[in-house]
This record gives structure tokens, C-alpha cells and sequence, in this order.
């Protein structure tokens, strides 16, 4: 996921988002105050985010538009709360203070440089942004996650990458090498308390790490998925298969690769229902997209089937959730970072890298979970925005507590040379 830039002044926009945040919470107080207008389509998502979908991507262009770097359904505005230089370039993955004082009002983001990686913070009621923590020895930083316990994780995307836990009080960061050496992205918790990972590698594996002491990171076990008794391509039932922890620690890779773990062609991210503060139903669904292949863009479900597999969750079932020739358009391409809203619509990126030859723009999508069964695949693939920007992406998804403000960064290869912070909430 390295790309590059975007810019614009910042002050009113501050303000303006200032605004929309008291907006926001006036609507919270007094739902009555303002409804949202319905999709022509009642298929289509349910829930504060509704909307017309594009019927394509847009037509970019090298540096697209600086100030409204996306086109947005009707009725939806877009705010850049942070731009560089006030943080460093390749902004990728982002997350909120969950819980504990003033959550929700500090937005966190790794900043993916090959070296001196950091992870800056905005404040999202002065606007002011900052280094939370900086490292010459931090390279490609990408995942982050709130933990329950109120610290960050953040992972480096690069062979043998570490997972750190940083106090977000003092900036201290300490390695977590039981959590594995590998190259990271996506990480997520289970209302148990095990952590979600995966390797963005080839053949790619998704891990899961039970702490031997429920939040301390320091020492615990480590699990890859294995498919046991297959429906398809590398879906079906399926098993946590426990690993040499010693060689995880080493080469988490290898250590999958010895227990006969799957693998799944890099995967990207991963979600789960836990992360927008819903712990109900869909909290034992994790999401995993996949990268790897023109004919394997995909996003996998994982049933983690509590409580039949146990609290240790020892079984799963893996199905396809979006894939093209199922559910998802021609056009959905090379699906890189997940975010959930609160009635488990599935907010996509891409990253197809295709947009300077093809002139469109790359684009969020939306898949719509299915009404009623169980281990079905999305009712329909929508897309909800589309960069402007030929030399853009759109990296590290991520609402708010609220479910009414979605965060996403418009990182570049080029353009006007500066990378962005952007909200996007309804009008």
C-alpha cells in the first residue's frame, strides 16, 4: 500500500468539522430532528449511511480534486481533518480512542514509510494533530487497532514486522513478539479477547493469538486457520490449528506453514462486528479480504461459531462473502481495507493501481448482508465513492462510535504531492 499525497487549507475545514460533529451529537440527542432520505432501492443499506449508489467510478485525473478529493452519493460531505505536512506521508490505517475519557474524540493513524514510521494523532475537537509516537526503527507501519483495555496496537507490514502496544497517555511503545513475526496489516479483537491477524504474504495466512492472560499481550498462544473439510475454493469447515509458538516468534509464516495452515493469496484486513462497539450477532463474523489474485479479489467470512466451537473457539466455517462471479461487479477490483457499520453493511476499499490506465478513479464499496440463514453471501456490492485522483487510494476505512462519520485517507502517488485525513458524514 504505498502511495502518495493531497492538500488544502485547513482552518475553515476544522471548523466545519467542528460543526459537524455538534451536528451530530444535536441528531444523536433528538433523533426526530432529521431524517435520512431513503435509496430507490430498499435493498440497498439500512441505517444512518444510506444512499443512491454510483453507477461508476469517477473519471480521474493527476491530482484529482485537492479539496474534495471524492464524489459522494447526494446528501454527503466530505471534511480533510488532517493533511500533510502536519503528519508524515502514507497515511494508512486508522482508529479511535474506543473507550475510557473522551472516547471517540482522538483519531489514530500508522504512517506506512519504509523507515522512521510513526503514528500521528488528530484531535478531532481543536483539529490539532501531532506524533504520537516516531521510531527509526519502525518500517511500513500499517495495522492499527483500539485495544479494551485502552492501549493501541500497531503492526509494521514488512517481512518479519513486529506488533507494538502503545500507552497513548505517554507515546511509550513495547514490542509484542509473541503476536508473531510476519508482515502485518488488519488486527482485531473477539469479544473473548483473542486477537485477529493475518500475513500479507504469499501463500498469506490468517492467524488468531490467545493471550495466556486476558490484555497482556506479552505471552499467549498462537493459532492459523486451516480448511479440514472443504466446499469450494479454500472455504468450508475449518479448524484453529495451534503453532510452535516458539517459531512464531521467529517466523510466524513458517510456523503456519509446518501445521498444514490455509492460505489465501494476501490478505489485507480483517473485520469484525466488535470494532463498532456492536458485540451482538455479528460479532462472531469475521471478515478477511483478499488480495492476491485477478481471479481470487474476494472477501472471505469466517464463522467463528461461538459458542459450538467453545470459548476457545476451536472450529470456524469459512464462506464467501464478495467475490466476482458471486455477487460482486466486473469492476470491483483487488479489495484491500473493511469497516462495518452498525447494521453490518461492509464498507470496502480497493486498491487495484489500475486508475492511471483505466482513468477511473479507485472506489469504497458496500456490501449488504443478506436478510435472514445463515452463511450467506452479501445481497448486493454497491459503490458508495470514488477517488478523483488517478494517483490516489483510499486507505484505512473507519467509522466513528457514533456509526454516522466515516474516516478514510486519501493516500497518493503523486498529485498535488500531499496525502489526507478525510470525514465523510451526511449533509
Amino acid at each position: 500500500m504505498d502511495r502518495k499525497k493531497a492538500t488544502t487549507s485547513l482552518k475553515s475545514l476544522q471548523l466545519t468539522f467542528v460543526g459537524a460533529l455538534l451536528i451530530t451529537a444535536l441528531i444523536v440527542s433528538n433523533p426526530g430532528s432529521a431524517a435520512a432520505p431513503s435509496p430507490a432501492n430498499d435493498s440497498w443499506t439500512k441505517g444512518p449511511f444510506r444512499f443512491e449508489p454510483l453507477p461508476t467510478s469517477a473519471t480521474c485525473t493527476p491530482g484529482g480534486n485537492a479539496s474534495q478529493p471524492f464524489v459522494l452519493p447526494g446528501g454527503y460531505l466530505q471534511t480533510i481533518v488532517a493533511s500533510e505536512p502536519q503528519f508524515p506521508d502514507v497515511p494508512d490505517m486508522n482508529t479511535l480512542n474506543e473507550n475510557g475519557p473522551q472516547a471517540g474524540r482522538f483519531l489514530y493513524r500508522t504512517h506506512e514509510t519504509g523507515s522512521n514510521g510513526a503514528v500521528s494523532v488528530t484531535d478531532l475537537l481543536t483539529g490539532a494533530t501531532s506524533i504520537l509516537v516516531q521510531s527509526a526503527s519502525f518500517g511500513r507501519l500499517d495495522g492499527i487497532v483500539w485495544t479494551p483495555w485502552g492501549t493501541i496496537l500497531f503492526a509494521e507490514e514488512r517481512a518479519g514486522g513486529l506488533v507494538y502496544e502503545v500507552d497513548p497517555a505517554n507515546g511509550v511503545a513495547i514490542p509484542r513478539p509473541a503476536i508473531g513475526r510476519k508482515s502485518h496489516e488488519g488486527m482485531r479483537f473477539d469479544p473473548q479477547g483473542n486477537l485477529y491477524t493475518i500475513s500479507e504474504s504469499f501463500p498469506g495466512y490468517i492467524f488468531r493469538f490467545t493471550p495466556n492472560k486476558r490484555g497482556d499481550l506479552s505471552s499467549g498462544q498462537s493459532f492459523a486457520l486451516k480448511i479440514v473439510n472443504p466446499t469450494g475454493d479454500r472455504t468450508g469447515e475449518a479448524e484453529w490449528v495451534e503453532l510452535n509458538q516458539a517459531q512464531v516468534e521467529v517466523n510466524a509464516d513458517v510456523a503456519a506453514a509446518a501445521a498444514g495452515a490455509t492460505g489465501y493469496n494476501r490478505p489485507e484486513d480483517v473485520e469484525i462486528a466488535t470494532s463498532t462497539g456492536n458485540n451482538r450477532g455479528g460479532a462472531n463474523i469475521l471478515y478477511v479480504a483478499v488480495t492476491g489474485r485477478p481471479d481470487d479479489n474476494r472477501i472471505i467470512a469466517i464463522d467463528l461459531r461461538e459458542p459450538n466451537g467453545g470459548n476457545n473457539h476451536s472450529t470456524a466455517f469459512v464462506y464467501d462473502y464478495v467475490k466476482l462471479g458471486l455477487n460482486a461487479p466486473a469492476d470491483f477490483e483487488m479489495p484491500d481495507n473493511l469497516a462495518l457499520d452498525k447494521n453490518g453493511n461492509l464498507y470496502i476499499t480497493e486498491d487495484p493501481a489500475s486508475a492511471p490506465s483505466t482513468g477511473r478513479g479507485d472506489d469504497i464499496w458496500v456490501a449488504v448482508p443478506a436478510a435472514g440463514g445463515q452463511h450467506l453471501p452479501a445481497s448486493s456490492v454497491v459503490r458508495f465513492a470514488s477517488l478523483t485522483d488517478c494517483s490516489a487510494e483510499p486507505t484505512g476505512i473507519y467509522f466513528d462510535l457514533s456509526g454516522k462519520t466515516l474516516f478514510v485517507n486519501a493516500q497518493h502517488r503523486g498529485g498535488d504531492g500531499r496525502d489526507k485525513s478525510v470525514a465523510i458524514t451526511r449533509d
